[in-house]
């Protein structure tokens, strides 16, 4: 089951899951995880009968796609979660829960990337990692506009101040680069 489509066709699916150190039995969320669950899909194979991803988006046809999906390729380990990631609790997932939270493609679309990241850190279990892709510096023909992008620096001295390491930056793609954050 291969979903290449929409904006994360351009994103390297497997380098970011070795990335992000995902393992069987493990729970990970795919935070803000699009019409296809391009991530969440492959990593539902990885983390196995055991584990669960969390395919959560603000878009409630989004959800409905990719439950969908799940029920026709018998993927219980897959759940889907209504949220609003700018709303400190408002994911309805325990806190301290995660082994891997990703925000792919997420904070580039939002004003109050400080509150999704807030949010994203309180469902992580400390140790926990915190995957980051973004679109990278280079023109390209997709993506956000310049003003919008994040920017590499400013979002590791953000998560630094509140408590994370940064383990490694990486290339996601072409265009994306990717940082994994461990909370500490």
């Amino acid at each position: 089951m291969n979903h290449i489509t929409g904006k994360n066709a351009l994103i390297d699916q497997n380098i970011v899951i070795k990335k992000a150190q995902i393992g069987e039995g493990m729970k990970v969320a795919d935070l803000g995880c699009g019409m296809h669950g391009f991530f969440v899909f492959p990593i539902s194979k990885v983390v196995g009968k055991h584990g669960l991803v969390y395919a959560v988006d603000i878009l409630k046809i989004a959800l409905d796609n990719i439950q969908r999906t799940a029920n026709q390729n018998n993927k219980v380990n897959v759940k889907t979660v209504w949220s609003d990631l700018e709303i400190f609790k408002g994911t309805n997932i325990m806190s301290g829960d995660l082994n891997v939270a990703l925000l792919i493609n997420t904070l580039h679309q939002s004003k109050k990337r400080i509150e999704i990241i807030r949010e994203a850190s309180r469902l992580l279990k400390k140790d926990g990692l915190l995957v980051v892709v973004e679109w990278n510096d280079s023109a390209s023909p997709l993506g956000p506009t310049p003003e919008n992008k994040v920017k590499v620096e400013a979002l590791k001295d953000g998560l630094i101040k509140i408590g994370y390491k940064t383990e490694e930056q990486f290339e996601a793609g072409k265009y994306h680069y990717g940082i994994v954050f461990r909370k500490m």
